[in-house]
Protein backbone atom coordinates (compact mmCIF):
# COMPACT_ATOMS: atom_id res chain seq x y z
CA UNK A 1 0.00 0.00 0.00
CA UNK A 2 2.81 2.65 1.01
CA UNK A 3 4.24 1.82 -2.89
CA UNK A 4 1.04 2.52 -4.44
CA UNK A 5 1.03 5.54 -2.26
CA UNK A 6 4.45 6.83 -3.59
CA UNK A 7 3.59 6.00 -6.67
CA UNK A 8 0.62 7.69 -6.72
CA UNK A 9 1.88 10.84 -5.11
CA UNK A 10 5.43 10.42 -8.12
CA UNK A 11 2.88 10.41 -10.82
CA UNK A 12 0.92 13.65 -9.17
CA UNK A 13 3.88 15.80 -8.79
CA UNK A 14 5.14 14.59 -12.52
CA UNK A 15 1.43 15.65 -14.34
CA UNK A 16 0.99 18.37 -12.08
CA UNK A 17 4.25 19.29 -13.14
CA UNK A 18 3.90 18.31 -16.71
CA UNK A 19 0.88 20.76 -16.97
CA UNK A 20 1.68 23.63 -15.41
CA UNK A 21 2.11 26.50 -17.71
CA UNK A 22 0.67 24.25 -20.58
CA UNK A 23 -2.51 25.13 -22.19
CA UNK A 24 -5.12 22.09 -22.72
CA UNK A 25 -5.74 20.77 -26.20
CA UNK A 26 -8.45 22.65 -27.71
CA UNK A 27 -9.15 19.75 -30.38
CA UNK A 28 -9.65 17.61 -27.69
CA UNK A 29 -12.07 19.53 -25.91
CA UNK A 30 -14.12 20.51 -28.21
CA UNK A 31 -14.18 16.92 -29.49
CA UNK A 32 -15.01 15.57 -25.92
CA UNK A 33 -17.93 18.44 -25.46
CA UNK A 34 -19.67 17.86 -28.68
CA UNK A 35 -20.25 14.39 -27.15
CA UNK A 36 -21.58 15.65 -23.84
CA UNK A 37 -18.70 14.56 -22.06
CA UNK A 38 -18.27 16.61 -18.56
CA UNK A 39 -14.56 17.86 -18.82
CA UNK A 40 -15.05 18.56 -15.38
CA UNK A 41 -15.13 15.19 -14.52
CA UNK A 42 -12.08 14.96 -16.29
CA UNK A 43 -10.16 17.79 -15.28
CA UNK A 44 -10.59 16.80 -11.46
CA UNK A 45 -9.44 12.90 -12.01
CA UNK A 46 -7.08 12.47 -15.04
CA UNK A 47 -6.31 16.56 -16.27
CA UNK A 48 -3.14 15.74 -17.72
CA UNK A 49 -5.45 13.74 -20.69
CA UNK A 50 -6.12 17.15 -22.02
CA UNK A 51 -3.18 17.94 -21.92
CA UNK A 52 -1.86 15.92 -24.68
CA UNK A 53 -0.68 16.86 -27.92
CA UNK A 54 -2.55 14.33 -29.65
CA UNK A 55 -6.06 12.45 -28.65
CA UNK A 56 -8.25 10.56 -30.93
CA UNK A 57 -11.62 11.33 -29.63
CA UNK A 58 -13.81 10.99 -32.78
CA UNK A 59 -11.29 8.07 -34.27
CA UNK A 60 -12.25 6.22 -31.32
CA UNK A 61 -16.32 7.68 -30.85
CA UNK A 62 -16.24 5.82 -34.52
CA UNK A 63 -14.66 2.57 -33.04
CA UNK A 64 -17.23 1.90 -30.38
CA UNK A 65 -19.75 3.10 -32.45
CA UNK A 66 -19.13 0.96 -35.27
CA UNK A 67 -19.46 -1.93 -32.27
CA UNK A 68 -23.21 -0.82 -31.49
CA UNK A 69 -22.42 1.38 -28.89
CA UNK A 70 -24.54 4.62 -28.57
CA UNK A 71 -23.99 8.10 -27.44
CA UNK A 72 -24.76 7.94 -24.36
CA UNK A 73 -22.22 4.86 -23.40
CA UNK A 74 -19.47 6.42 -25.52
CA UNK A 75 -19.71 9.53 -23.31
CA UNK A 76 -19.98 7.25 -20.06
CA UNK A 77 -16.87 5.57 -21.73
CA UNK A 78 -15.17 9.07 -21.83
CA UNK A 79 -15.84 10.17 -18.32
CA UNK A 80 -14.80 6.99 -16.78
CA UNK A 81 -11.84 6.43 -18.86
CA UNK A 82 -10.41 9.46 -20.36
CA UNK A 83 -7.19 7.66 -21.48
CA UNK A 84 -9.41 6.01 -24.24
CA UNK A 85 -8.30 9.21 -26.46
CA UNK A 86 -5.37 8.40 -26.69
CA UNK A 87 -5.40 5.12 -28.11
CA UNK A 88 -5.30 4.69 -31.31
CA UNK A 89 -7.79 3.54 -33.75
CA UNK A 90 -5.06 0.55 -34.98
CA UNK A 91 -4.73 -0.15 -31.22
CA UNK A 92 -8.25 -0.04 -30.84
CA UNK A 93 -9.12 -2.28 -33.77
CA UNK A 94 -6.77 -4.89 -32.35
CA UNK A 95 -8.19 -4.82 -28.93
CA UNK A 96 -11.52 -5.18 -30.39
CA UNK A 97 -10.36 -8.52 -32.78
CA UNK A 98 -8.72 -9.56 -29.42
CA UNK A 99 -12.01 -9.30 -27.43
CA UNK A 100 -14.03 -10.80 -30.18
CA UNK A 101 -12.69 -14.15 -29.98
CA UNK A 102 -14.30 -14.31 -26.80
CA UNK A 103 -17.05 -12.49 -26.90
CA UNK A 104 -18.46 -12.38 -30.64
CA UNK A 105 -21.58 -10.85 -29.76
CA UNK A 106 -20.00 -6.91 -30.17
CA UNK A 107 -23.43 -5.47 -27.98
CA UNK A 108 -22.70 -7.67 -24.68
CA UNK A 109 -18.81 -6.42 -25.74
CA UNK A 110 -19.80 -2.94 -25.37
CA UNK A 111 -21.28 -2.94 -22.17
CA UNK A 112 -18.41 -4.99 -20.60
CA UNK A 113 -16.52 -1.87 -22.00
CA UNK A 114 -18.79 0.33 -20.24
CA UNK A 115 -18.09 -1.10 -16.91
CA UNK A 116 -14.46 -1.88 -17.24
CA UNK A 117 -13.49 0.45 -19.78
CA UNK A 118 -9.50 0.78 -18.34
CA UNK A 119 -9.44 -2.69 -19.50
CA UNK A 120 -10.13 -2.41 -23.07
CA UNK A 121 -8.22 0.74 -23.58
CA UNK A 122 -5.36 0.73 -21.47
CA UNK A 123 -3.59 -3.04 -21.37
CA UNK A 124 -1.11 -2.17 -23.67
CA UNK A 125 1.06 -5.39 -24.05
CA UNK A 126 -0.40 -6.92 -26.60
CA UNK A 127 1.27 -9.53 -27.36
CA UNK A 128 1.50 -11.53 -23.93
CA UNK A 129 -2.22 -10.58 -23.47
CA UNK A 130 -2.89 -12.74 -26.67
CA UNK A 131 -0.46 -15.44 -26.14
CA UNK A 132 -2.87 -15.49 -22.23
CA UNK A 133 -6.13 -15.25 -24.39
CA UNK A 134 -4.97 -18.48 -26.46
CA UNK A 135 -3.53 -20.51 -23.40
CA UNK A 136 -6.92 -20.52 -21.85
CA UNK A 137 -8.49 -21.33 -25.14
CA UNK A 138 -6.71 -23.81 -25.25
CA UNK A 139 -7.28 -25.20 -22.10
CA UNK A 140 -11.40 -25.27 -23.44
CA UNK A 141 -12.38 -22.67 -20.78
CA UNK A 142 -16.15 -21.50 -20.80
CA UNK A 143 -15.54 -17.91 -23.44
CA UNK A 144 -17.56 -16.29 -20.95
CA UNK A 145 -15.02 -17.15 -17.83
CA UNK A 146 -11.53 -15.68 -20.22
CA UNK A 147 -14.18 -12.57 -20.94
CA UNK A 148 -14.77 -11.99 -17.66
CA UNK A 149 -11.36 -12.25 -16.05
CA UNK A 150 -9.53 -10.04 -19.05
CA UNK A 151 -12.36 -7.33 -17.57
CA UNK A 152 -12.02 -7.37 -13.72
CA UNK A 153 -8.20 -8.86 -13.77
CA UNK A 154 -6.56 -7.73 -17.01
CA UNK A 155 -3.36 -7.81 -15.12
CA UNK A 156 -3.63 -11.40 -15.27
CA UNK A 157 -2.96 -11.14 -19.37
CA UNK A 158 0.27 -9.23 -18.72
CA UNK A 159 2.47 -11.23 -17.71
CA UNK A 160 3.88 -14.09 -19.47
CA UNK A 161 1.74 -17.16 -20.41
CA UNK A 162 4.70 -19.33 -17.78
CA UNK A 163 3.18 -17.84 -14.88
CA UNK A 164 -0.05 -18.20 -15.21
CA UNK A 165 0.35 -22.03 -16.78
CA UNK A 166 2.03 -22.77 -13.08
CA UNK A 167 -0.89 -21.81 -11.09
CA UNK A 168 -3.27 -23.32 -13.46
CA UNK A 169 -1.30 -26.55 -13.05
CA UNK A 170 -1.02 -26.22 -8.89
CA UNK A 171 -4.99 -25.37 -8.84
CA UNK A 172 -5.40 -28.56 -10.95
CA UNK A 173 -3.02 -30.87 -9.54
CA UNK A 174 -4.74 -30.09 -6.01
CA UNK A 175 -8.06 -31.19 -7.17
CA UNK A 176 -7.34 -34.18 -8.46
CA UNK A 177 -4.66 -35.34 -5.72
CA UNK A 178 -7.51 -34.42 -3.33
CA UNK A 179 -9.85 -36.45 -4.99
CA UNK A 180 -11.55 -34.12 -7.30
CA UNK A 181 -13.08 -35.98 -10.09
CA UNK A 182 -10.77 -35.05 -12.87
CA UNK A 183 -14.15 -34.88 -15.25
CA UNK A 184 -15.34 -32.15 -12.84
CA UNK A 185 -11.49 -30.44 -13.07
CA UNK A 186 -12.59 -28.16 -16.11
CA UNK A 187 -15.69 -26.79 -14.05
CA UNK A 188 -14.06 -26.66 -10.93
CA UNK A 189 -11.32 -24.32 -12.39
CA UNK A 190 -13.74 -22.62 -14.54
CA UNK A 191 -15.77 -21.87 -11.22
CA UNK A 192 -13.00 -20.92 -9.36
CA UNK A 193 -11.54 -18.19 -11.82
CA UNK A 194 -15.12 -16.39 -11.80
CA UNK A 195 -14.89 -16.08 -8.01
CA UNK A 196 -11.59 -14.66 -8.12
CA UNK A 197 -10.09 -13.62 -10.92
CA UNK A 198 -6.52 -12.64 -9.24
CA UNK A 199 -5.98 -15.70 -8.11
CA UNK A 200 -3.56 -16.34 -10.72
CA UNK A 201 -1.29 -13.06 -9.78
CA UNK A 202 -0.76 -15.20 -6.81
CA UNK A 203 2.28 -17.61 -5.65
CA UNK A 204 1.48 -21.16 -6.53
CA UNK A 205 4.43 -21.90 -3.68
CA UNK A 206 1.89 -19.93 -0.95
CA UNK A 207 -1.42 -22.43 -2.74
CA UNK A 208 1.30 -25.79 -1.82
CA UNK A 209 1.92 -24.23 2.03
CA UNK A 210 -1.78 -23.34 3.00
CA UNK A 211 -3.08 -26.78 1.82
CA UNK A 212 -0.25 -28.22 3.61
CA UNK A 213 -1.75 -26.40 6.20
CA UNK A 214 -5.17 -27.36 6.40
CA UNK A 215 -3.76 -31.13 6.11
CA UNK A 216 -1.77 -30.59 9.46
CA UNK A 217 -4.70 -29.32 10.72
CA UNK A 218 -6.58 -32.72 10.54
CA UNK A 219 -8.71 -31.80 7.79
CA UNK A 220 -9.78 -35.00 5.38
CA UNK A 221 -8.40 -34.72 1.88
CA UNK A 222 -12.51 -34.68 0.94
CA UNK A 223 -12.85 -31.60 3.65
CA UNK A 224 -9.64 -30.07 2.21
CA UNK A 225 -11.01 -30.11 -1.29
CA UNK A 226 -14.41 -28.80 -0.02
CA UNK A 227 -12.31 -25.84 1.25
CA UNK A 228 -10.63 -25.64 -1.63
CA UNK A 229 -13.55 -25.13 -3.45
CA UNK A 230 -15.50 -22.80 -0.87
CA UNK A 231 -12.88 -20.47 0.13
CA UNK A 232 -12.70 -18.94 -3.25
CA UNK A 233 -9.00 -17.03 -3.63
CA UNK A 234 -8.22 -17.48 -0.42
CA UNK A 235 -5.88 -20.49 -0.04
CA UNK A 236 -3.57 -18.07 -2.62
CA UNK A 237 -4.01 -15.02 -0.33
CA UNK A 238 -3.40 -15.96 3.13
CA UNK A 239 -0.24 -17.38 5.22
CA UNK A 240 0.26 -20.11 7.61
CA UNK A 241 1.08 -17.59 10.26
CA UNK A 242 -2.62 -15.90 9.77
CA UNK A 243 -4.61 -18.73 9.60
CA UNK A 244 -2.78 -19.96 12.91
CA UNK A 245 -3.45 -16.83 14.54
CA UNK A 246 -7.36 -16.85 13.85
CA UNK A 247 -7.52 -20.58 14.46
CA UNK A 248 -6.44 -20.39 18.06
CA UNK A 249 -8.40 -17.23 18.39
CA UNK A 250 -11.45 -19.00 17.65
CA UNK A 251 -10.92 -22.20 19.51
CA UNK A 252 -10.26 -20.02 22.80
CA UNK A 253 -13.30 -17.63 22.54
CA UNK A 254 -15.67 -20.58 20.97
CA UNK A 255 -14.35 -22.80 23.55
CA UNK A 256 -14.17 -25.83 22.09
CA UNK A 257 -12.12 -29.14 20.84
CA UNK A 258 -9.69 -29.16 17.69
CA UNK A 259 -12.51 -31.78 16.19
CA UNK A 260 -15.22 -29.24 16.90
CA UNK A 261 -13.60 -26.04 15.67
CA UNK A 262 -12.69 -28.34 12.56
CA UNK A 263 -16.52 -29.19 11.82
CA UNK A 264 -17.22 -25.23 12.45
CA UNK A 265 -14.43 -24.29 9.64
CA UNK A 266 -16.15 -26.57 7.27
CA UNK A 267 -19.57 -24.73 7.86
CA UNK A 268 -18.23 -21.22 8.11
CA UNK A 269 -14.37 -21.09 6.72
CA UNK A 270 -14.95 -17.14 7.87
CA UNK A 271 -13.29 -18.76 11.04
CA UNK A 272 -9.80 -19.67 9.25
CA UNK A 273 -9.78 -16.77 7.13
CA UNK A 274 -11.17 -13.51 8.39
CA UNK A 275 -7.99 -11.61 10.66
CA UNK A 276 -8.44 -12.21 14.88
CA UNK A 277 -9.32 -8.44 14.67
CA UNK A 278 -12.17 -9.15 12.14
CA UNK A 279 -13.47 -12.59 14.28
CA UNK A 280 -13.51 -10.48 17.67
CA UNK A 281 -15.47 -7.53 16.32
CA UNK A 282 -17.92 -10.28 14.81
CA UNK A 283 -17.94 -11.77 18.26
CA UNK A 284 -18.51 -9.05 20.34
CA UNK A 285 -20.81 -7.96 18.60
CA UNK A 286 -23.01 -10.65 18.65
CA UNK A 287 -22.59 -11.13 22.28
CA UNK A 288 -23.25 -7.53 23.20
CA UNK A 289 -26.45 -8.19 21.53
CA UNK A 290 -27.83 -11.57 24.09
CA UNK A 291 -26.75 -14.02 22.46
CA UNK A 292 -24.33 -17.03 23.74
CA UNK A 293 -21.37 -18.62 22.80
CA UNK A 294 -23.71 -21.80 22.49
CA UNK A 295 -26.15 -20.12 20.18
CA UNK A 296 -22.96 -18.78 17.98
CA UNK A 297 -21.25 -22.49 17.87
CA UNK A 298 -24.74 -23.58 16.16
CA UNK A 299 -24.76 -21.32 13.42
CA UNK A 300 -21.00 -19.88 13.18
CA UNK A 301 -22.48 -18.52 9.35
CA UNK A 302 -23.47 -15.78 11.54
CA UNK A 303 -19.84 -14.67 11.74
CA UNK A 304 -19.57 -13.91 8.34
CA UNK A 305 -22.05 -11.16 8.30
CA UNK A 306 -20.59 -7.58 9.08
CA UNK A 307 -21.30 -6.24 12.66
CA UNK A 308 -23.62 -3.61 11.08
CA UNK A 309 -25.70 -5.86 9.29
CA UNK A 310 -25.89 -7.94 12.21
CA UNK A 311 -27.60 -4.85 14.37
CA UNK A 312 -29.58 -4.23 11.07
CA UNK A 313 -31.27 -7.26 10.94
CA UNK A 314 -31.83 -7.40 15.19
CA UNK A 315 -33.29 -3.66 14.92
CA UNK A 316 -35.85 -4.52 11.80
CA UNK A 317 -36.86 -8.04 13.56
CA UNK A 318 -37.25 -6.31 16.71
CA UNK A 319 -39.26 -3.83 14.66
CA UNK A 320 -41.77 -6.40 13.41
CA UNK A 321 -41.83 -7.89 17.25
CA UNK A 322 -39.78 -10.44 17.58
CA UNK A 323 -37.79 -11.56 20.34
CA UNK A 324 -34.30 -13.03 18.29
CA UNK A 325 -32.70 -13.86 21.44
CA UNK A 326 -35.19 -16.12 22.44
CA UNK A 327 -34.37 -17.95 19.04
CA UNK A 328 -32.15 -19.41 16.80
CA UNK A 329 -29.27 -17.13 14.86
CA UNK A 330 -30.10 -18.99 11.65
CA UNK A 331 -32.63 -15.77 11.63
CA UNK A 332 -30.14 -13.36 11.24
CA UNK A 333 -28.24 -15.54 8.74
CA UNK A 334 -28.36 -15.87 4.99
CA UNK A 335 -28.26 -13.46 1.87
CA UNK A 336 -30.09 -10.25 1.97
CA UNK A 337 -32.73 -12.31 -0.04
CA UNK A 338 -33.01 -14.99 2.35
CA UNK A 339 -33.57 -12.49 5.05
CA UNK A 340 -36.02 -10.59 3.49
CA UNK A 341 -38.30 -13.98 3.06
CA UNK A 342 -37.68 -14.59 6.62
CA UNK A 343 -38.88 -11.29 7.95
CA UNK A 344 -42.47 -11.95 5.08
CA UNK A 345 -43.26 -15.05 6.97
CA UNK A 346 -42.60 -13.64 10.46
CA UNK A 347 -44.63 -10.78 9.54
CA UNK A 348 -47.17 -12.78 8.00
CA UNK A 349 -47.46 -14.84 11.01
CA UNK A 350 -48.02 -11.71 13.26
CA UNK A 351 -50.78 -10.23 11.32
CA UNK A 352 -52.33 -13.41 11.73
CA UNK A 353 -55.71 -13.32 13.25
CA UNK A 354 -55.93 -14.94 17.16
CA UNK A 355 -58.52 -17.27 15.57
CA UNK A 356 -60.00 -18.72 12.23
CA UNK A 357 -62.59 -21.01 11.95
CA UNK A 358 -61.61 -21.66 7.92
CA UNK A 359 -57.86 -22.50 8.70
CA UNK A 360 -56.50 -26.08 10.32
CA UNK A 361 -55.65 -25.84 13.91
CA UNK A 362 -51.87 -25.76 14.35
CA UNK A 363 -50.78 -27.23 18.41
CA UNK A 364 -47.60 -25.20 18.31
CA UNK A 365 -49.37 -21.91 17.81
Amino acid sequence: CLRSLTLSLQWFSTSTALTLGRKENKLTVDSLHQLSVDITKIRKLKSWVLFEDTAYVSEIAKVLKEMGAERTAITTIFEQCPEAVLCTPTEAKSQRELWRTVCPNEKKLVKIIERFPDSFFTVKNYTNRRANVEYLQELNLNKRVISRLMASAPQTFCGSVDKNRAMIETLQESYLRLGGAEANAKAWLQKLLSQDPFILLKSPAVVSENLALLHKMKFSRAEVLSLLSRLRGFVSELSPKNMEKSRAFSKERLRCNDEELNEMILKCPALLYYSVLGLEERLNTILLEGFSVSQIKRCPTVLELTTQIVQDRIRKLNALGFDVKKYSLELLDGTKKEFEISCGKINTRKKRPLFNPVAPLNIEE
